[in-house]
């Protein structure tokens, strides 16, 4: 198989590693809108560099990567799609609705595949969590609660171009959510604080934020999420049941220091980022795109799941900025 990666920046580089590495991948073709850094990939790893994407699609592929700044992805799906081509596509497809269904509609006009990079349904945890779920072994499920915590903000540019707090970090946990109980959010109330560094406030964006999510069938979550953690990543979902009580991302490596007595000592080494926690999910996520563009398996997470997700990181956002719950859009 050939592919074709477009962005060589900190995930698309990680993304060159794990196709070049993986053995149904035959060549990798790469581009970047800086070539000089698509070409340093390209050598690193044995793959060819392409000047420019109109350059990379028009290379004999099977398959194209997005993994871009995330204002081209709309652009870069659409223009996948016409080629022919089936794709992979970091999150979001775009930062509001009317894109996100512009690249939809390109892609259901072609006829081809549209697979997008939320990992966590590819973590060990997750998907034990989800298993637990459909089995029943929790019970009635009454409670759900999430955390995402980075340990350090963003650049300051990145901010504006992210789409915000809930758009960009928390709709994660909104996806794991929804996949895991197999349930819808019909309602929220979020609130967000920024009185962390003054790049949130002049973004108008916040650095912290909680959210109060009602699933179709009563069950309450709670989400939150921080761009200031200063102990590490921390990434976690409980569940908790009539029956039973579960936590995904609780081992010795979450940035968690108890104070009781007889608690395990804190980690000695906390998970520093993203890349380092969910790195065989990342893994996971790209062999299930190669097998899906090999017509072995169905599509893992196509675009209507990222839809259904953005639609709630939007009314959140919508309810942060008016300040009552809002209803989900359907």
């Amino acid at each position: 198989m050939r592919i074709g990666l477009i962005g060589t920046g900190r995930i698309g580089s990680f993304h060159a590693g794990v196709l070049a590495r993986h053995p149904g991948v035959g060549s990798l073709v790469v581009a970047d809108a800086d070539p000089a850094r698509a070409d340093a990939v390209a050598a690193a790893l044995g793959a060819e560099a392409a000047p420019d994407v109109t350059a990379l699609l028009g290379r004999d592929l099977d398959a194209v990567v997005i993994a871009s700044a995330t204002a081209a992805h709309a652009e870069l799906i659409g223009r996948a799609a016409r080629a022919g081509l089936p794709a992979f596509c970091e999150k979001p497809i775009a930062l509001d609705v009317p894109g996100t269904l512009a690249a939809l509609a390109a892609v259901a006009e072609a006829g081809t595949e549209l697979q997008l990079g939320f990992m966590r349904r590819f973590d060990a945890g997750y998907r034990a969590a989800r298993e637990a779920v459909r089995e029943g072994r929790l019970g009635r499920l009454h409670t759900v609660r999430t955390v995402t915590s980075d340990p350090e903000p963003p650049p300051a540019a990145y901010l504006p171009l992210s789409g915000g707090l809930f758009r960009d970090c928390m709709v994660h946990d909104v996806d794991a959510v929804r996949w895991v109980t197999g349930r819808e959010v019909v309602e929220v109330y979020a609130r967000g604080a920024d009185a962390g560094p003054a790049m949130f406030r002049e973004a108008g964006d916040v650095d912290t934020a909680a959210a109060l999510l009602t699933l179709d069938d009563g069950t309450l979550v709670t989400a939150t999420a921080t761009r200031c953690n200063g102990a590490g990543y921390d990434v976690r979902m409980e569940l908790a049941g009539d029956r039973d009580q579960l936590v995904v991302g609780l081992d010795d490596r979450a940035p968690l220091t108890s104070l009781e007595p007889s608690s395990p000592a804190p980690p000695a080494k906390p998970w520093p980022g993203f890349l380092e926690r969910f790195a065989p999910a990342y893994e996971a996520e790209l062999d299930g795109f190669v097998r899906l563009v090999r017509g072995e398996a169905p599509n893992p997470c196509d675009g209507g799941e990222a839809l259904a997700a953005l639609r709630v990181a939007e009314a959140c956002e919508r309810s942060r900025r008016e300040g009552r719950p809002v209803r989900v859009a359907g």
